[in-house]
């Protein structure tokens, strides 16, 4: 505001006429010499008072004194007009002036005389600075001379001692004595011996020479004689004595010198290392070089940048290193076409890294290692992706788009049935969640269901039963092993054994060193082991046979099931199978990296092929290819650390032809996958393939895990590799042969073409609104609405996601859910072996085919009929107000076709269910329901629906006329309403940008459109709770513009004070004050303002929300504007309206937000304590990407750890798809809507959306399970239970504050408000779910639990044993859950009234079920004991009531917990724990947590 005052007052100067300019312009030129004069005697005393050596030394900065000069005198001047001077007519040069061209000032400074002055003193300097090099150099020519005259007399250097005691006499008296007094001395000796006094003692003379010399040094004097040159003697003593000054202390000389030897160190240390980096930094390219190799490259040899960037991205990202201050920030590529070579490649990481120490280095080389094998299994996935794309483009014959769903699911279950049971361990059960949606279950077998047999993975809960017998068996089988005498009888004793399988989804989470073939080192070199290896060793046990399953530890998140083995000398039966088990026979000269079992046959079986690194093994010591050089001798204690070139890979062998006849490589022909029956499996021929020995490795690696022998089976067969025989010394030579050995750069057999379809997915997604909108551009009739519809589709930015209908597939979602059920582990030849299942199986009849085109027919049509009715709606309503008056469109649609369709458009009307009247008696629709009723009044018209519609909005559009004026004002109107929209939407659940869009938008359409300057505010209802009697509600202001901020912000209007926003919230219609100062009932919330300068217009708007219910005002005013009379016209009010209407909408928008994330936080809170396997849960919410022609983004709203204790951040970062090439599952469940289930660095994730009630994804929740494979089935069902109550909960928020549905209060906690009614939403929706549940039990199923009964005499008579035990437990369960049920109900009751279990069977009848039904622990006047139902209920865990398997005693376990959690809540209503869970604007983040004590526990 304050800065448009002075940008005016220069354009209504220049509006006066040329009398201003002249008159300027001879303020200008009178000004100019002025500044030049000033110039010039700066420059003189510049010159003048400057020394001409200092001239000499600083010419540079003379020339920037003088350049500055001209400015500082020009500024300096203005500075004094302004202070001597207020006249208006003196500050208007000095402003003329400051607005002048950049160019115009530059081309004053540069004048001819000052370009001459300069050359001048420039000139003047250099010769007298040349000067000075003249004399300085004659000198040292003269002395140079003088020396080869005189040379140097080095008997002075005996005067140079640096002791202590005498150092500052020494250095006195060789500096001011010395040098005369010896030549003196020697002049005298002289004397004495050319007179012979020394020979001659006894004869007297005349000669003294104390007085000859002093008579010399008189003579002599320093500072009266003239130098006439230095003697070699002196020329010495005076170096001697300039090198002893040095040695003084506190001196001049000695201060210097310390000063010089610090620089000459520094210097020196600087020197060092430089040098230290350049080999450092030639060691590190080196070794970048070495680590490219291990990438998988393109055909030309390269690998995409954006890959690159994202592994430096995640590196620096880690908040263990801390790594933000010596590392550039990385701007990642937005498309995947830059590629890098290995130059480019070093080029790029080098200088990110700059500035790394060794140790940050050597994680970022095993971060490399780990990064470019998980690039393999990305590469391997995408493979799979676009296979599965293809066979949708394949299976959509009619091109319509989408699939049938339901027979695509019952595709999957036959490839499921028929496949043999090794396959079924890797796919997941189509029968089940995800693959089955939460409403396509039944609630009985939803919430009572507990047979572990229905889990995604077959047979999970009973291999992970089994695996924990393994520890107690484990020293018996080593003994037995030991106790064997034959390897023959061994393997005899051991295929007639029946091994547990080998669970891929167990992680015990344990860390041990193991060897290259995946053994562990400790294991090999001691006797007794760890219990660490012996958790590792329990998942290694396979069932019975030669060929055994493989250490999940190798590859701890792509673990597979495996089956039995297969007897040597035998072909696989069921080609599926085969495509799991494919492998290489070697021969007996086996190496390192290969396990044998030695089998009748004498064969062995190779492990091949590479495994990605969990996130354990990441923070293992690796080794890279730097360290190979320097470690190569502690290889074989460090262990499989993969991640390098330097992994153990085994040497290839050539397969002799009569190994490869009897071998099992083999590829899987086409519709291959054969069932396996009860009795036998069924023989099924196949094409055998012979594998050349170059490509043998490479197709076996994906499944050599399946022919891996444990430790366990090693130990307890004898087995051992010809490895174990080696020396030390030998095994490390193997280790070195096998580390210069490159990794293979195909996956599978398969080489990679250079594309991603992760990162390109966009280009498979189908947007049918952008064809349905080229179409209407390509169509004449509706050019008017063209310019609309482009700014409706740009508007448009959340793009890329697919919405759910549980009825069709289109080619994301498809591609998902195949992807979903094979799973990461399976090779590609399951996938392929699917695709010619489906290929063969996707059958359409041909009606299906044309109910299909007729759908998508349908669809395209009902998108161009919503694009053009939208458009039409916002031409109609030019001055967004966001609705339109019926009686104006019933008005112009009866002259359609001269009324004769007059009768037809009035029986649509009685189909019409409008909204409610407004207080003007007017009818408004809004948007959609203007949509509803063309759409009505269309159907009711004679001829083609299609037509008709196209023939009406071409009336309607031809009808409205506006000008190019009012187009224009439209077109910005509709720009500001969506920057309102927009800031909700990227908020990050924050009103501040939305207030600030607001406001922005009125005070720009005012100065635009209006010509005003205004001031508005925003203030919400409250209730009164602290004054009641001033009122019952009151309106507190939230939010104003900024100059009004110290008056209006946070204060309060109650009923009793004076203002009409109170009679706005009562009528519900805006009110505008033309003239405030004559109207008398008007609040001022400036009382510093005079009454004079109450002068201007006051409007107040309602503000609604979506059932017409009055939530807040929104207040406009003038009173800043200078004008005295400034109304609103009727086009501003309507467009403060459509500001208001649009303000409610992202209000609630980001309400909405806020809700979702206290009913996640709540579902959290509820998992969490019965539910101990969850590592870590993620909440982000999908949000518009502020950059052009891209999709959306990912806000992390808050993180779960550990112990419940949920994270919100105040400032939640931001992912982009861009970042996440590693990580892509997150947009992956976004982009089709469906869950996702992958692994990356070790950790396994369950990836869910949270969906609109349209179908598509508005947030995500991102389940960490941590190292396991998979949730048991019991914590299984729990996730589900938790995750379809936070679904319904959110669609009924969602559809609430969208109007769609009605709100619907059940318990009487929810009167209290939104917030605290949002905080109970989830217990409240699993309440209504359990007495659904509940109601539908039979009288037997209660009958059955009175049952439950033991006679504790018997008890005392029979011995004890398990069976006993466990009766009674579930006996006590069952008792102690329905006493407390009938506490409950019957309060006074006490626990001696219940110790009867006969009598507490007469309270367990029909009218009890009634009353659970019907229960609401919140309601007011409820006596409940809490004490004694907690008495019964708490000492029993959710395992307890899962492995009871009772439905109803589950049913009443969870209702009486949900119960007890809402009777708590209901009593800390005004708590923190209903408050909302968003930080204040002070805090970074905030926690949040449910109470343990009313949730069940583990």
């Amino acid at each position: 505001m304050s800065e448009s005052a002075p940008q005016e007052e220069p354009k209504r100067a220049q509006e006066n006429g040329k009398e201003d300019k002249e008159r300027n312009q001879k303020g200008n030129e009178a000004e100019e010499p002025i500044q030049y004069s000033q110039s010039m005697s700066d420059s003189s005393a510049v010159g003048t008072c400057s020394n001409v050596t200092e001239a000499a030394a600083n010419k540079k900065s003379q020339d920037l004194n003088l350049e500055n000069q001209p400015k500082l005198s020009t500024c300096s001047e203005k500075e004094s007009k302004t202070r001597v001077s207020k006249n208006v007519v003196f500050r208007k040069p000095a402003k003329v002036i400051f607005n002048l061209d950049q160019a115009a000032q530059d081309s004053n400074l540069e004048q001819p005389w000052r370009k001459n002055l300069l050359e001048r003193v420039q000139a003047r300097a250099q010769a007298m600075h040349q000067k000075i090099l003249d004399k300085e150099n004659l000198k040292k020519e003269v002395e140079k001379k003088a020396e080869e005259k005189l040379p140097r007399d080095n008997l002075a250097k005996e005067w140079f001692n640096t002791e202590n005691m005498a150092l500052s006499t020494r250095a006195y008296l060789l500096d001011k004595l010395l040098p005369t007094l010896v030549p003196g001395m020697e002049r005298m000796l002289m004397q004495v011996e050319k007179k012979k006094l020394l020979a001659d003692v006894d004869i007297p003379t005349k000669f003294d020479p104390i007085n000859h010399l002093g008579e010399y040094l008189m003579r002599n004097n320093p500072k009266y004689t003239k130098d006439s040159g230095l003697s070699g003697y002196q020329r010495v003593m005076r170096d001697i004595s300039e090198d002893l000054k040095i040695y003084v202390p506190n001196t001049t000389y000695n201060r210097v010198s310390k000063i010089k030897e610090d620089i000459k160190q520094k210097r020196e240390q600087k020197e060092y290392i430089k040098d230290v980096k350049a080999k450092v930094a030639n060691a590190r390219k080196q070794a970048l070089q070495e680590q490219f190799n291990e990438w998988i490259l393109d055909p030309k040899g390269m690998i995409p940048m954006v890959v690159i960037q994202n592994v430096l991205h995640e590196f620096f990202q880690n908040p263990d290193l801390q790594l933000e201050t010596c590392c550039l920030p990385v701007d990642i590529a937005d498309s995947m076409k830059p590629r890098l070579n290995k130059t480019e490649f070093t080029q790029l990481v080098s200088l990110h890294i700059a500035g790394f120490k060794s140790e940050t280095f050597e994680k970022l080389l095993k971060h490399l290692c780990h990064c470019a094998d998980e690039f393999r299994e990305i590469i391997k996935t995408d493979m799979r992706r676009q296979m599965f794309a293809e066979l949708f483009l394949h299976c959509d014959r009619g091109k319509v788009g989408f699939l049938d769903r339901q027979r695509t699911l019952a595709l999957l279950e036959t490839f499921y049935d028929q496949s043999s049971k090794v396959l079924r361990g890797i796919l997941r059960n189509p029968r089940q969640w995800p693959f089955v949606e939460f409403e396509e279950i039944d609630l009985p077998e939803f919430w009572g269901d507990m047979d572990n047999q229905k889990h995604i993975y077959e047979d999970f809960d009973n291999v992970l039963l089994e695996m924990d017998t393994l520890p107690s068996e484990k020293h018996v089988s080593k003994t037995q092993s030991k106790l064997s005498t034959s390897p023959e009888d061994q393997h005899e004793h051991y295929r007639e054994s029946s091994l547990p399988q080998s669970p891929p989804e167990q992680q015990r989470g344990a860390t041990v060193e193991q060897g290259p073939n995946g053994i562990s080192t400790r294991e090999q070199e001691q006797p007794e082991e760890s219990t660490g290896e012996q958790e590792l060793n329990e998942e290694s046990i396979s069932k019975k046979g030669n060929y055994t399953g493989s250490t999940p530890e190798q590859r701890p998140h792509r673990e597979s099931i495996t089956e039995q083995g297969v007897p040597q000398g035998t072909h696989i039966k069921s080609t599926a199978e085969q495509g799991l088990s494919k492998e290489s026979i070697t021969t007996e000269g086996q190496h390192e990296g290969s396990t044998t079992g030695q089998g009748s046959h004498g064969k062995s079986t190779e492990e091949q092929g590479s495994r990605r690194e969990s996130k354990s093994d990441l923070e293992k010591p690796r080794e890279t290819m730097a360290e190979q050089k320097a470690h190569r001798e502690s290889q074989s204690d460090q262990g499989p650390h993969r991640g390098s070139t330097a992994e153990p890979q085994s040497p290839r062998e050539t397969i002799p032809e009569e190994q490869q006849d009897t071998g099992f490589t083999s590829q899987l022909s086409k519709g291959s996958i054969v069932g396996e029956s009860k009795t036998s499996r069924e023989s099924v021929s196949f094409e055998h393939t012979e594998i050349p020995p170059q490509e043998e490795r490479t197709q076996g690696q994906p499944y050599e895990e399946l022919l891996f022998i444990s430790p366990e089976l090693q130990e307890k067969t004898g087995v051992s590799s010809p490895e174990d025989h080696l020396s030390e010394p030998a095994k490390k030579e193997v280790q070195k042969d096998k580390s210069c050995e490159p990794k293979s750069q195909k996956i599978e057999g398969k080489s990679w073409t250079g594309e991603l379809l992760t990162c390109n997915n966009m280009q498979y997604a189908k947007h049918e609104d952008e064809e349905q909108a080229n179409l209407i551009y390509a169509n004449s009739r509706f050019a008017d609405l063209h310019s609309i519809i482009r700014n409706i589709q740009s508007y448009k930015e959340t793009k890329g996601r697919s919405a759910f209908n549980g009825v069709s597939f289109n080619l994301l979602q498809f591609v998902q859910l195949l992807e979903t059920f094979v799973g990461e582990d399976s090779p590609l030849s399951v996938s392929e072996a699917l695709t010619s299942f489906f290929k063969k199986g996707f059958v359409e009849t041909k009606e299906e085919k044309m109910s299909s085109l007729e759908k998508a027919r349908q669809n395209a049509s009902q998108i161009q009929r919503e694009l053009l009715l939208k458009a039409l709606f916002q031409k109609w309503d030019s001055d967004g107000s966001g609705f339109l008056d019926l009686k104006e469109i019933d008005e112009l649609l009866y002259t359609y076709k001269e009324g004769m369709e007059k009768e037809s458009m009035k029986k649509a009307k009685l189909h019409v269910q409008f909204p409610k009247l407004h207080p003007g008696h007017e009818v408004r629709l809004s948007s959609k329901q203007f949509q509803k009723y063309i759409e009505l009044v269309v159907s009711e018209l004679r001829g083609n629906e299609e037509e008709v519609l196209e023939s009406v909005v071409e009336f309607l559009m031809n009808s409205l006329e506006r000008s190019h004026v009012e187009s224009l004002r439209n077109c910005a109107r509709q720009k500001w309403l969506h920057q309102i929209q927009h800031a909700a939407e990227t908020s990050g659940v924050s009103l501040e940008p939305v207030y600030t869009e607001t406001f922005k938008a009125l005070t720009q359409d005012a100065e635009a459109h209006g010509n005003k300057k205004i001031s508005a505010h925003i203030s919400l209802l409250e209730e009164n709770l602290l004054l009641p009697d001033r009122g019952n509600v009151l309106l507190r202001n939230v939010a104003c513009t900024l100059d009004d901020a110290p008056f209006v912000l946070k204060r309060v209007l109650y009923r009793d004070m004076k203002g009409i926003s109170f009679t706005v919230v009562d009528e519900g219609k805006p009110i505008h004050v033309p003239q405030v100062q004559h109207h008398g009932n008007i609040y001022f919330w400036n009382h510093s303002r005079k009454k004079s300068d109450h002068s201007g217009s006051f409007l107040a708007l309602p503000l609604q929300d979506a059932y017409m219910r009055i939530f807040g005002v929104l207040a406009i005013d003038t009173l800043r504007d200078p004008q005295k009379i400034n109304i609103f016209l009727p086009h501003e009010i309507r467009f403060y309206q459509g500001v208001a209407n649009v303000f409610s909408t992202a209000y609630h928008y980001v309400h909405s937000r806020e809700h979702i994330l206290h009913i996640v936080i709540t579902g959290i809170g509820w998992l969490y304590n019965i539910t101990p396997s969850i590592t870590a849960i993620s909440t982000y919410f999908v949000e518009p990407n502020s950059e052009k022609d891209s999709d959306y983004v990912l806000r992390n709203m808050m993180v779960t750890g550990l112990q419940g204790l949920t994270e919100i951040h105040k400032n939640p970062p931001v992912v982009f798809r861009k970042t996440c090439i590693f990580r892509d599952f997150l947009f992956k469940c976004t982009d089709s809507s469906e869950v996702v289930l992958a692994s990356v660095c070790g950790e396994n994730h369950i990836v869910v959306p949270l969906r609109e009630r349209t179908g598509e994804a508005l947030g995500v929740l991102d389940v960490n399970i941590g190292k396991r494979k998979m949730l048991l089935y019991r914590e299984f069902k729990d996730l589900q239970k938790m995750l379809k109550v936070i679904q319904l909960a959110c669609s009924e928020i969602l559809g609430e504050l969208s109007g769609e549905i009605k709100k619907n209060y059940i318990l009487e906690i929810e009167n209290v408000g939104e917030v605290q009614r949002a905080g109970i939403l989830f217990f409240r929706v699993m309440l209504r779910e359990l007495q659904e549940c509940l109601g539908l039990l039979t009288s037997s199923d209660f009958v059955s639990l009175l049952l439950y009964d033991y006679d504790p005499l018997a008890e005392d008579e029979a011995p004890p044993d398990s069976q006993s035990q466990d009766l009674k437990a579930n006996i006590k369960l069952v008792q102690d859950i329905l006493k407390a049920i009938i506490v409950f109900f019957h309060p006074k009751l006490q626990s001696s009234d219940l110790e009867s279990w006969d009598r507490c069977k007469l309270y367990v009848n029909q009218q009890l079920v009634e009353n659970i039904c019907d229960f609401d622990p919140t309601a007011m006047g409820l006596e409940v004991n809490l004490e004694l139902i907690v008495e019964y209920i708490e000492d029993h865990s959710r395992i307890e009531v899962w492995k009871l398997g009772n439905a109803a005693i589950e049913y009443l376990y969870h209702w009486a917990h949900i119960c007890l959690a809402l009777i708590k809540l209901n009593k800390k209503i005004s708590s923190a724990i209903i408050s909302p869970p968003l930080p204040s604007k002070t805090d970074s983040y905030v926690y949040a947590k449910m109470p343990e004590g009313s949730l069940p526990g583990k």
